[in-house]
């Protein structure tokens, strides 16, 4: 029987303050509608409604407000199906959270002396406040609210603790949605940034569109299954029961905003620190890798290479997202699940991985030298949902290793061997130094290589199916300095690769 102790559990929450345009058009109320299914994961910190280019003189807190009328029938119900030590919090509590924005556009939210909005008034005491955790400011519309917040850190502290403020900062911004967003990075360099740097208007280039804008924008045709994004899906495995009644029907694309917090999601897949990782939520690489030293914090798109439904490989970076979504989609569903049902058997739950006897959702970190191998036990990995059979499905994820699109040439495969007929248990042997511990280019060996990244992903059979993760990043090391090229060589080979 399904005991609530046996729940996942985390080790902190991260602070999560957003902004949104709600009511220019459904997905931001669809986004919402989803998020409040994972707020127990998160410590919410504001919820404030903004414009964008899209809405650019009104804002709408009263729609925020009535997704959250909705949760409260459905808050109860959602606390009997996580650790009692992770509760979600009381829907009383995320309305006092909601504010207004600037009833402006953009930059003249700035003009002269402007007062700070509510919702900046708000997010402003968030920043300053003490606190060892980062602040995520979700970025679902304009950013005219943030930036009326670092202006004011600005002219009020002095550089050294201006920086020190804004430094606790993370952005992760749904591209562009009006004039402040370049301001902010052009002014602001060295906050931490996320965002799909494109063309204005061209939505369709940004990673985020791979949740669902693939039919819509057109891209990747083939790749991505679209069928848990099809409006009959939705309807019959979402838009049920009292907060998913509230989720609005589609018009665009689905969701465009969700990628912000699955960003987030505490599932042992992604690191929020490093962007570069990958995640739910796309996978993200420094925009400006300048030497001298003035580079940006800037984030922006990365690609993965991602066998398709039709068994051909993608490489873009709206894989980045949709590689993921039949978990995605299938994490929701269950979620919703819960909202239904007052008794934690009837519903599925997630697998909870050890990883040599470490659990929880934490990388498990490994130095080990080019060529040798080590073991890997997940053995104490169990389904709360006792009945539930688990399925381990060990791969090596070679895109956030590569430094360009040259992942074949740049990162050789993990030998990863099954040790039980699970694979529960698994010997994994690293590439020879020449392939994993010598620089791209010169081909002359170092004594600390590349960084493998290597996931575990275990899948019950419940209905719907639920997915968890462990990464393990292994550092090769090299100690003594073996496997490099001659100069002759690094030329035949580079010739040989073309």
């Amino acid at each position: 029987m399904t005991s609530v102790l046996n729940l996942q559990s985390f080790r902190t929450k991260p602070r999560v303050f957003i902004l949104s345009d709600i009511s220019n058009e459904p997905d931001d109320a669809e986004s919402l509608c989803r998020y409040l299914l994972y707020a127990n994961q998160f410590e919410t910190e504001g919820l404030v409604a903004c414009t964008s280019t899209w809405m650019k003189n009104k804002v709408c807190p009263e729609d925020m407000e009535k997704i959250i009328d909705a949760y409260a029938g459905a808050v109860e119900n959602l606390n009997k199906h996580v650790n009692p030590d992770w509760q979600y919090p009381p829907a009383e509590h995320l309305k006092g959270l909601i504010r207004k924005g600037p009833e402006t556009y953009g930059m003249t939210a700035l003009a002269g002396d402007a007062p700070l909005s509510p919702g900046a008034e708000l997010l402003y005491s968030r920043v300053i406040a003490p606190s060892n955790q980062p602040l995520w400011v979700l970025c679902w519309g304009g950013t005219n609210v943030l930036a009326q917040v670092l202006l004011k850190i600005d002219d009020n502290f002095e550089p050294e603790d201006s920086r020190r403020l804004m430094s606790r900062i993370r952005v992760y911004a749904i591209s562009d949605q009006d004039d402040t967003s370049a301001w902010i990075r052009n002014n602001f360099s060295d906050i931490f940034y996320i965002a799909s740097v494109h063309g204005w208007n061209q939505y369709g280039l940004a990673a985020w569109t791979g949740i669902s804008g693939d039919k819509f924008y057109g891209f990747d045709q083939g790749g991505p299954d679209f069928t848990k994004m099809e409006k009959g899906w939705i309807k019959d495995n979402i838009q049920i029961g009292p907060l998913g009644s509230a989720y609005p029907d589609v018009k665009y694309i689905a969701e465009g905003d969700t990628p912000s917090f699955l960003y987030l999601i505490q599932n042992g897949l992604g690191v929020s620190e490093f962007p570069e990782y990958g995640s739910w939520g796309g996978r993200y690489v420094r925009t400006d890798a300048s030497l001298s030293g003035l580079n940006s914090n800037h984030y922006s798109d990365a690609v993965d290479r991602v066998k398709g439904l039709d068994g051909k490989t993608y490489t873009s970076n709206h894989a980045t997202i949709w590689r993921w979504r039949d978990a995605f989609q299938n994490d929701f569903a269950a979620r919703i699940q819960w909202t239904l049902h007052d008794d934690v058997t009837k519903a599925n739950h997630h697998p909870v991985i050890t990883l040599n006897d470490a659990t929880g959702i934490q990388p498990v970190r490994i130095d080990a030298e080019a060529g040798s191998t080590v073991t890997l036990d997940a053995s104490k990995t169990y389904d709360p949902d006792a009945n539930d059979r688990l399925t381990f499905t060990w791969y090596h994820y070679r895109d956030p290793t590569a430094i360009q699109w040259w992942v074949d040439a740049e990162v050789s495969e993990l030998m990863i061997k099954k040790l039980d007929d699970e694979g529960r248990k698994v010997e994994v042997t690293l590439p020879p130094p020449e392939k994993c511990s010598v620089d791209l280019f010169t081909r002359q060996p170092v004594a600390k290589g590349q960084l493998l990244h290597l996931i575990l992903e275990v899948k019950d059979d419940g209905v719907p199916s639920l997915t968890s993760y462990r990464r393990v990043l292994i550092q090769v090391m090299n100690k003594e300095l073996v496997g490099g090229l001659k100069p002759v060589d690094v030329v035949a080979q580079a010739i040989k690769t073309l």
